[in-house]
């Protein structure tokens, strides 16, 4: 679509153009969090944040969540700026701690309350 098209769709069709600022609010705001986690939090902590924003569209009353299908370490050490090795490292250790919980095809967040005050606690420091 040309510029000009472009333009006169946005001034055409109003409802339209708000629905592209939200989506661009939304994309802007997600960017700025990712900026600040990769620019304060070490990478462990940064697992931590991926994996809290993996589960916020699932989250239950009773502080677990559930990430559905299983995400791959790749995927997340990608997002993170990480290694596949210490993301397999980091949710060993949260399932150590008894915060997840690996299931055949999804991971369980146990204690979302807790993860998230993991993070929050390196990033006012």
């Amino acid at each position: 679509m040309s510029p000009e098209a472009f333009h006169t769709l946005l001034i055409e069709h109003p409802k339209v153009a708000l629905s592209l600022m939200v989506r661009m609010a939304t994309i802007i705001r997600t960017s700025n969090e990712r900026i600040m986690d990769l620019s304060t939090l070490g990478a462990n902590n940064r697992v931590y944040a991926e994996i809290l924003r993996l589960a916020k569209d699932d989250v239950n009353d009773d502080n677990t969540a559930k990430i559905k299908p299983i995400p791959i370490h790749g995927d997340i050490a990608s997002r993170v700026s990480t290694t596949r090795e210490t993301v397999a490292r980091v949710l060993n250790d949260l399932a150590r701690k008894g915060l997840v919980k690996r299931e055949k095809d999804s991971l369980h967040i146990l204690d979302m309350a807790h993860l998230s005050d993991m993070v929050e606690q390196f990033q006012m420091e």
